[in-house]
Parts: structure tokens; sequence; C-alpha cells
């Protein structure tokens, strides 16, 4: 029977594929910093609305330079009456024996028109719309600072989740591997009647009780990792490693900076401030409108009738004034919202304010307490370990029976894992602390995103 090439080359195409889809990517915390603040959907959303404030603000800008206008008309005329008056006729009765003139035909006009407004004078409203937009785009920048910060935070969160994960299956897989030799030593020992078969399926029971631990450690791995390489915008495929050197408390090297430093560290309640600063000159664009708007304005217009008139060269400058009267009755309210939008945001700050105030004392206190844990559960597996050989010494002499034993070797499981989740606590407590401080980004080696 005869290979069919198509067929080998498509088994050959799928194995490497497979083994391209079980390809693992080691990645730093940093690393994965980096990634999320140059991809992430969230990031690239904050950006581009800090780009449309800024057009917004050269829009405004362009208010200040004079607005120029050209037109132009051609009409044609249906049977156009044309009556022509001039003082000596208007001056001199009629003869009506007089030969009356033809009118002369009418059928087109032409009309060409280019004016140039500059404002001069708008109650100062132009001045404030300007200061308002870049206020407003300043705010906008802020909050796409404190939107990286929250991006960043999430990939902390992701990273310590994995590496509680995957230490998990780790630990699980080391002692699946003990529990399943203890049961083979058991089998052999019951079937030479030296122990009970209780204690045989004791033994059994406690490897499925391991293998439905790790089972589910290996689920989260799998969850984790699906959301971190989503955050990250990489292939669903990509199977990430932490690097256990990233979750070491001995990197810290950040001064944490104290709760009035914090408010002015910010991005959050520094957006509100140049909100501020923006509804506070809307106030005044508000009040513009209870002044009268002055304009400079010249143009040159070209008029051609035809057989009747033609007008060529007829420049004009002079200075327009405006006034909207029903400002004086309307615009009362509008100076009204604005004011009372300010105190809105006034309120804000204060109530944000409190809340990094709060922020920051938690996220203290869970740092030091994180730090605790870890201190105790280390000493905690040395302790469990210890436990362990002590009751197996037991076991073999016959002072200890099997749920002793069993116990003891749960009983170093749960310090063991115990001090991996603490372990990772400690990074992720300190980095939420950097970001309650407004330092989270600042604390690692961000390329210019």
């Amino acid at each position: 029977m005869k290979s069919n090439p198509i067929l080998l080359s498509a088994v050959f195409l799928f194995g490497i594929a497979a083994v391209k889809a079980q390809e693992k990517t080691t990645l730093s915390l940093n690393e994965a910093v980096n990634i999320a603040l140059s991809k992430s959907d969230e990031v690239n959303l904050a950006n581009t609305k800090v780009n449309t404030k800024s057009y917004e603000v050269q829009s405004m800008k362009m208010n200040q330079y004079p607005d120029m206008k050209i037109s132009g008309q051609y009409l044609r005329l249906t049977n156009a009456d044309i009556n022509l008056r001039s003082s000596q006729e208007s001056a001199e009765p009629a003869d009506p024996d007089a030969e009356t003139t033809a009118s002369p035909k009418v059928n087109q006009l032409i009309l060409a028109q280019a004016n140039v407004t500059m404002p001069i004078f708008s109650g100062f409203k132009l001045k404030n719309s300007i200061k308002a937009s870049e206020n407003l785009y300043n705010s906008e920048l802020a909050n796409a600072s404190f939107s990286k910060e929250q991006t960043a935070m999430r990939v902390v969160q992701f990273y310590a989740d994995l590496y509680k994960a995957q230490k998990s299956v780790e630990l699980f897989k080391e002692s699946l591997k003990s529990s399943q030799q203890r049961v083979t030593d058991f089998t052999a020992m019951e079937q030479n009647g030296i122990i009970a078969r209780n204690d045989l399926l004791k033994a059994q029971l406690q490897v499925s009780n391991v293998q439905l631990s790790l089972a589910e450690a290996e689920k989260n791995v799998r969850l984790v990792n699906y959301y971190l390489v989503t955050l990250l915008k990489l292939s669903p495929d990509t199977q990430i490693v932490v690097s256990p050197e990233n979750v070491d408390a001995n990197l810290f090297n950040t001064t944490i900076k104290s709760e009035n430093e914090a408010l002015e560290s910010r991005k959050d309640l520094e957006a509100l401030r140049f909100a501020e600063k923006a509804t506070e000159a809307n106030i005044k664009v508000a009040q513009s409108n209870y002044y009268p708007s002055v304009s400079l304005i010249a143009g040159y217009t070209m008029l051609d009738l035809q057989n009747v008139v033609r007008v060529e060269n007829a420049m004009n400058v002079g200075v327009g004034l405006s006034y909207n009267l029903s400002s004086i009755f309307k615009n009362g309210k509008d100076v009204k919202v604005a004011k009372s939008r300010f105190e809105e945001i006034q309120h804000q700050q204060a109530i944000l304010t409190d809340h990094i105030k709060a922020e920051m004392v938690m996220a203290r206190e869970n740092y030091e307490l994180s730090v605790k844990q870890d201190q105790v559960y280390t000493e905690a597996v040395d302790q469990a370990s210890e436990n362990y050989r002590i009751v197996k010494d037991k076991y073999d002499n016959g002072l200890s029976d099997t749920n002793d034993l069993l116990e003891a070797d749960v009983d170093a499981l749960s310090t063991k894992i115990n001090q991996a989740y603490a372990k990772a606590n400690v990074v992720l407590k300190y980095y939420e602390l950097l970001e309650a401080a407004g330092q989270l980004t600042q604390s690692f080696n961000t390329s210019n995103n």
C-alpha cells in the first residue's frame, strides 16, 4: 500500500502544531506588566481618549484665528422686470408723450464674496473655553495613568494566583507520588497480614483525595493562565510559567509613601483636580454670555447683473457687534448648572480623598499581616516536616497507628501549600500597597507605555 504524501504532510504539521501548543513561556512579572501596558485594550482605550482630548484642545484653539469664507453664485433669472430710478427721474414728472425706452433684458446674475471675521472680544468666552479644554485634557491624561495602574495591578493579581496554582500542582504531584507508594507498600503489608484491611483503604482514600485536589489545582492553572494571556493579548495556547524569583520579598526596594504623599501621587485624584479647574473655567464661559461679542470684519464683493450693473473691487471693513438679549433671562440657569457641576467635582474629591486614606491604612495593615503570616508558615513547614518524621518513626516501631501517619502527612502538605500562598500574598499585598500610594507602575522597569 502506497503512502499518501498529502496525508503524511498533514500528520507532520499536526504533530508540529501539537508540540507548539504545548510550549511554555517563562515570563517575569516585569515582562508581563510591560506587555499589558503596551497591548491591553484598557490601556489602548485610555490612550485613545487622551488623543481625543488633545484634538479637542487643538480644535478649540483654532477659534482664536480669523474665520474666512468665500462664496460665489451664478443665477439664471426668468423675465426679470428691471426698474431703474435715478435721482433726476424722481425729481421731474414723467412726460406721457415721451418715447418709452425698453427695459434691458436680464436673465443672469453673478455674485462673488470673500469675508474675513476676526474675534476681538467675546466676554472672555474663548479664553476660558480653551482653559477648560486644556484642563480636561490633563484630566484625561491622569485617568490614562490611573488606568495603567489598574491594569498593572490586574497583572500582579493574575501572576500571584498563577504562582499559587502552579505551586499547588507541584506539591500535589509530589504528595500523590508518595501516597501511591504508600498504597503499594500497604498492599504488600496487607497481603502478608501485617496491617489490617481498613489501613489499606485509608491510604487508598488519601490517594483519591490528593487526585481530586490535583485536578482542582490543574483547573485553576488553566483558568488563571487563560485570564492572564487574554489580558496580555497573547495566543490562547500560550502557557505562562511564573518565575519563582519574582515571588520574593527580598526584591522589594521601593520606599512606600505616606498617606499625605499618596494624595499627591494618586492619578485618579489628580484627574479630579484638573476636572475641577475645567468646571471652574466653564463657569466663566457661562458668564461670558452676559457680555456682547465684538469682531473685526473685512470683505470683498463682486456683482454682475447682466446688462444692468457691474460692481467690482467693492472692499469693506468694519466692526461687528452682537448681543443676545435673551441671555439676560436665560443665562442665569446655565451659570447655576456650571456652578453645580463645580460643586459636584469638589464633593467627589472629598470622598475620594477619604477613600484613599482608608485604602492606604488597610493596604499597609494587610501587607504587614502577610509578612507575619509568611514567617509563621515558613516555621510551620519545618515543624510539620519534623512532626511527620517523628510519627513515621513511631509508626514503623508500632507506636502509632495509620491515622496518625496519614494525618501527619496531610498536615505537612497543608503547611507547604499555605507557605506558597503566604509567599505569593506578600508580593500581592506589597503591590496593592504601592497601588494605594500611587506608585505601582513606577516600581516596574516599564518602557514608555
